[in-house]
């Protein structure tokens, strides 16, 4: 057991002020920090949610007593988080950031510091650390996903920009990006996918291969990968995650739109959705569940044959196929990006290609529960081994640990 730590998170996005996976899982480790004696306080950006969204969040999220949160607000609306996307500097935030870091932490931890920009690497004094959730290090529009049309092979950052009507970032062009890395003391990569592509692309720093993990709760119950329905004659695949067209969903629509034997089930929202819908109209095998509470979401996941994974950019490690793992389901996934090498550890799923690898892996797997059974127990003992709180834990403190020593706290 660690001895209790001060830690501080730093994220433009955090529940409810936020779109996906990336402010869901700064939840999860503040919180589990939190419940082990930790004291963490999160920095997160309200006007950048309300800048990108356009309104207030619904719903809320709550946090442990031992966690802090500081939403912070210029009162210049969306000026603050422009001037940071154009200049690489938090202009607007500065004295409330040194306020809140200075000398109070033991750990810094960086997370999508997208719209504060990354001089806030020189911010605090504490050991100083970096989760890679995407690609924002090295590609502007943080996904690698060119043009919105493809998996990008050769750069065209400014021309990559505008097409997806943002203004280019000029500090790129500068030498901040370098200068502002060298104070990081090291970058955490949940693939090793992720930590070859930045390593490829010239990201310099210690890049440290840490999965992310997914709380234990109620992992004993029954998972029910036989793909029992919720009630229709049909059973059901699903897709879980935020609707955007890098996701891939539309892909599966035209071959589940007819299908004689089973459906789809869509759970979440996002910008692509109003599309989605259009191409889904008529069919009754598509089956749209917008946003799910994680009680609902995870009785989906049980109930499921499979859950699909047909992203067409290059996806890192999503926190959908830890929570199916967790619960007994099989994955089937585009072979793309960190997902060949989540299935190929694992044993828990299907790598698909095209459309005729598509309809061959899901009709193997409607025809033999039996294999559907196994590949459910490969991936959630791969879970247990490697995705549990308990697990990543042991390596974040030894990380911590070893730059703390280095750094002489």
């Amino acid at each position: 057991m660690s001895p209790p730590l001060r830690f501080c998170m730093i994220t433009t996005f955090y529940p409810p002020y936020n779109f996906g996976g990336d402010g869901i899982f700064v939840h999860r480790l503040s919180n589990e920090l939190a419940r082990r004696g930790h004291k963490v306080e999160v920095i997160h950006c309200r006007d950048s949610y309300r800048f990108l969204a356009g309104s207030e969040p619904a719903g809320a999220y709550n946090d442990h007593p031992n966690v802090t949160v500081h939403g912070l607000e210029s009162g210049l609306g969306f000026l603050g988080p422009l001037a940071a996307q154009q200049t690489g500097l938090p202009l607007f935030k500065r004295a409330a950031l040194r306020r809140i870091l200075d000398g109070r932490f033991d750990v810094i931890h960086f997370h999508n510091i997208s719209l504060f920009g990354p001089k806030i690497f020189a911010y605090g004094d504490a050991v100083k650390l970096c989760t890679m959730h995407e690609y924002w290090l090295v590609c502007p529009m943080h996904t690698l996903y060119k043009f919105n049309r493809a998996p990008c092979a050769v750069p065209s950052c400014i021309a990559c920009t505008l097409s997806y009507g943002r203004p280019p970032q000029w500090w790129r062009y500068s030498g901040l990006l370098k200068t502002a890395v060298r104070h990081v003391d090291a970058f955490i990569a949940p693939s090793r996918f992720i930590k070859e592509k930045h390593e490829a692309m010239g990201l310099a720093g210690r890049i440290i291969h840490l999965p992310h993990f997914i709380p234990e709760a109620d992992v004993s119950v029954d998972s029910g990968a036989e793909g029992v329905s919720d009630g229709s004659a049909k059973p059901y695949f699903l897709f879980a995650g935020r609707l955007e067209r890098l996701k891939g969903v539309q892909t599966l629509i035209p071959f589940f739109r007819n299908h004689p034997k089973a459906r789809l089930f869509i759970a979440g929202s996002g910008g692509y959705e109003a599309e989605l819908r259009r191409l889904a109209a008529g069919s009754d095998n598509i089956v749209f569940l917008e946003r799910c509470s994680e009680e609902k979401l995870r009785a989906l996941y049980r109930r499921a044959v499979a859950l699909m994974v047909p992203s067409l950019w290059f996806e890192n490690l999503p926190l959908v196929i830890m929570e199916a793992f967790r619960e007994k389901t099989p994955v089937l996934a585009h072979d793309l990006g960190a997902l060949r090498e989540v299935i190929d550890a694992s044993g828990g799923g299907l790598l698909y290609n095209g459309e005729a690898g598509l309809q061959s892996a899901v009709e193997r797997l409607l025809a033999s529960p039996t294999e559907r059974k196994a590949l459910g127990a490969s991936g959630y003992a791969e879970y247990r081994k490697n995705w549990t709180a308990d697990t990543h834990f042991e390596r974040y403190f030894t990380l911590i640990a070893d730059h703390a020593r280095i750094k002489g706290h």
